[in-house]
């Protein structure tokens, strides 16, 4: 029995959205309704449902970045009211989305596309990956970032870029991480990305940057969830499924 989950800070929205779903699609087992981006994203990786339908604009995190973060199966159906740009984006990139209010008979060609693509899975990654950089903003024009400057009470590091095996969301914090130390920035990880070299550091999670020069090899698990590994750093990182076609020419 396919399961899924909707993410929308308007209950009755949600609401409506899984009535709608359950008339049109009585198999479909909706098992949460999340209120929040955080929360969305925290039950996507706890449930692993087929599908999740996500409102872009939630508190906390957007429809957008919890996708960033999605590491298993889990197919993505953007929820939207009033954003023409990411409307044009998912339709130049096939992607699935629905328009706010729902009607039922859009809603049911959406229902039977799902229903033929997970019978067919394994083509939406790159899709997804696709409409995510349409609606990330650009990178600004300028020198990519060389240091990154961390205070420590009355100490201020100066960090080599080059040294950096990794950028990970910490809270309201950054951690910059080198072989040799951990520390803490204020500069979110999306202000980031616009600073740094895009042909040294990727992104590979919404809430983490790698450094190229120190990766070492990657790994797929039974679940074939992609993992990273960096030299000098024990614990390996998760690849999240919009970041994974990165990978494969590796």
């Amino acid at each position: 029995m396919p399961t899924a989950l909707i993410a929308d800070d308007e209950p009755h929205l949600a609401t409506h959205l899984r009535d709608q779903l359950q008339r049109l699609w009585p198999q479909l087992q909706i098992v949460h309704l999340a209120r929040n981006g955080p929360e969305a994203a925290e039950r996507i990786a706890a449930l692993q449902p087929d599908l999740a339908f996500l409102d872009i604009r939630m508190p906390g995190l957007t429809g957008l970045e919890v996708a960033q973060g999605i590491e298993g199966a889990t197919r993505v159906v953007f929820v939207t009211a009033y954003d023409e740009f990411a409307v044009q984006a998912f339709e130049q990139e096939a992607l699935d989305y629905v328009l706010k209010p729902v009607k039922a008979e859009r809603l049911a060609k959406t229902v039977d596309r799902l229903q033929r693509a997970l019978e067919a899975p394994g083509a939406e990654d790159a899709q997804l990956a696709a409409v995510l950089r349409r609606l990330q903003p650009a990178p600004a024009a300028h020198a990519p970032l060389r240091y990154i400057r961390a205070g420590s009470g009355e100490l201020t590091h100066l960090v080599d870029v080059d040294d950096v095996l990794f950028f990970r969301a910490d809270d309201k914090y950054t951690c910059v991480q080198t072989a040799q130390a951990e520390h803490l920035i204020r500069t979110p990880i999306a202000e980031l990305a616009t600073q740094l070299d895009p042909e040294q550091f990727w992104q590979v999670h919404r809430s983490t940057i790698i450094n190229l020069r120190h990766v070492s090899g990657t790994r797929r698990d039974e679940l074939s969830r992609l993992f990273v590994r960096l030299r000098g750093h024990a614990s390996e990182l998760p690849v999240s499924r919009a970041y994974v076609h990165l990978f494969k020419s590796m």
